[in-house]
């Protein structure tokens, strides 16, 4: 199985790279990531994080989507904030979901960390919508969860889906630098005020 993570490592630390540039191709190659962690982590027990990548499939193909033909008038999207509203929606929605899902896998047997394990698989979730809909605050969720997520792939064994957590965590403080300049660029001329 080791060789399924190598494949599945490599595959998202493209796609998470790709995405920071705000390159297309991230989709494709998120569906590959995803598809291959199905496999790794039903083997490890993480069951939260397995159903997770059956959903960022989902997603991936939606944000594909979404990326080329989600903006104004069917164009390309671009980059904006969350709202207060997103905020409040997703937290309501994310803590719910976060306490059935964890209460839900925690029947399961040999299941690691339920709580813990559901909490990351919500945050991930919402941050992996928000980057759907390129959502500048994505990358801040996804620099939370990878900083959790780097220990507790290490005590399960999971050495390279660490490292490539880690590989992740600078990913995603690229994908913020790189999309709020983004965003700065098609709002300098708007009346939507920017990022400091």
């Amino acid at each position: 199985m080791q060789w399924i993570e190598w494949v599945a490592a490599v595959a998202g630390a493209i796609s998470v790279y790709l995405s920071a540039r705000e390159n297309i191709l991230s989709w494709p190659t998120a569906i590959v990531n995803v598809t291959l962690y199905i496999v790794v982590f039903s083997k490890s027990g993480l069951y939260s994080d397995m159903g997770l990548q059956v959903v960022y499939l989902v997603l991936s193909m939606y944000g594909w989507y979404q990326w080329l033909h989600g903006g104004e008038q069917r164009a390309k999207l671009h980059v904006s904030r969350a709202t207060p509203l997103v905020w409040i929606v997703t937290g309501m929605v994310g803590v719910m979901f976060w306490l059935g899902l964890a209460r839900y896998v925690s029947t399961f047997q040999g299941v690691a960390f339920p709580y813990l394990d559901a909490g990351l698989a919500t945050l991930s979730l919402v941050a992996q919508w928000m980057m759907t809909r390129k959502i500048l605050e994505n990358w801040i969720l996804w620099i939370i969860a990878d900083i959790i997520y780097v220990p507790m792939y290490t005590v399960k064994h999971l050495y390279v889906t660490a490292g490539l957590y880690l590989v992740f965590l600078g990913l995603a403080i690229m994908g913020f630098v790189e999309w709020r300049r983004s965003f700065r660029r098609d709002h300098s001329h708007s009346s939507q005020p920017a990022i400091a």
